[in-house]
């Protein structure tokens, strides 16, 4: 089975580069749409925001539904300091000690964009003994990189409470094949269910049942899938796969997961994935995330009648500055190839 990794990649890169944390996502869903128009999908967006691109099956009347997120986390300006710098509320859980020192975007409501860093309000070794402290929204801060000193000025600039801060992802892929970027949670799944789009209209395959391709906007604040089309019988995540202590999963592989703090999923789709990643000759792990919430927990928490699953691609470093591997897209990409033909 081949993969157009190439497209994957350079669509991974495309939505890396538009900011988009909770709730300030209409530009990147602008690029899903223009992507999956490309391929001769249909795509619609619901009064939320989250976006819908169907798949028509042999069998038309079961749907399977395959969630992804665009949005990320971020940081939303609080308030503005007498010297000019920008206090801030986080926008989902960034890893704080990780974001110290990150250069960072400002978007006004009136449409300009300034740029900035977050500095610890203690920054120098060599003046504040405290320097070295545990990092907290108390000690962190924005620095504008414009000439002003007081709030005055800044507001001058349109910057106000609500404004969005948006962290560069920093994304680069290492001549190895090593994929580092902030956001791989979860815009590395996104590209991926964009790259079996891809798969399937190139070579013109049929998926045994309707598919529908659910992107999420408001996934990081936990209410992204809260509501799904009707149809939908069984909707599987494809998010993160998670990485560390107790766990079996490297960035190298593409992760099951049996159940997560929201509880297992369903026993007889996480059996039939792990079942076709071993008939497939796939690295895979299955594996318990025990501080993680996906759209299907957000789906099942609203009261959606559904059988629900999660898989993805092994990422290490979650809500820091993540890596994964190109092995891993491969992995996932063909287990969800795999399922949707089944």
């Amino acid at each position: 089975m081949e993969i157009n990794m190439e497209y994957v990649l350079q669509t991974l890169k495309e939505i890396m580069q538009i900011d988009s944390p909770s709730g300030y996502t209409a530009a990147v869903m602008e690029k899903v749409e223009q992507k999956a128009e490309a391929l001769g999908y249909s795509f619609e967006m619901t009064h939320k925001g989250n976006g819908i691109i169907t798949i028509p099956g042999k069998d038309l009347e079961y749907v399977v539904g395959f969630c992804a997120h665009v949005d990320t986390l971020g940081l939303m300006v609080r308030s503005i300091k007498e010297n000019g710098a920008l206090a801030f509320t986080k926008i989902g859980g960034p890893n704080l000690a990780t974001v110290d020192s990150e250069l960072c975007r400002i978007h006004t409501r009136d449409g300009r964009v300034y740029d900035g860093t977050v500095y610890c309000t203690k920054p120098a070794s060599h003046v504040y003994k405290e320097a070295g402290k545990e990092r907290s929204e108390e000690n962190l801060e924005v620095r504008l990189d414009e000439d002003v000193s007081s709030k005055e000025e800044v507001q001058k600039l349109g910057v106000q409470a609500g404004d969005y801060i948006c962290i560069d992802p920093k994304f680069t892929i290492t001549p190895s094949g090593y994929i580092k970027s902030r956001f791989l949670d979860d815009k590395l799944s996104v590209a991926i269910l964009l790259g079996v789009l891809e798969h399937f209209a190139s070579h013109h395959l049929i998926p045994s049942h309707t598919v529908k391709i659910l992107i999420s906007t408001y996934e990081e604040v936990g209410h992204g899938m809260a509501w799904i089309p009707q149809d939908i019988r069984e909707l599987i995540a494809v998010d993160m796969g998670c990485i560390g202590e107790d766990l079996s999963c490297t960035e190298k592989m593409v992760s099951i997961c049996a159940k997560d703090s929201s509880g297992p999923y369903d026993y007889a789709i996480t059996s039939r994935l792990a079942e076709l990643a071993k008939e497939n000759e796939l690295e895979y792990a299955i594996d318990i995330y025990p501080y993680y919430g996906s759209d299907v927990s957000a789906a099942l928490s609203g009261g959606q009648d559904i059988q629900g699953a999660l898989i993805g691609p092994g990422v290490f470093a979650s809500h820091a500055y993540e890596r994964s591997h190109v092995k891993a897209v491969e992995n996932t990409m063909k287990l969800l190839i795999a399922y949707w033909l089944d």
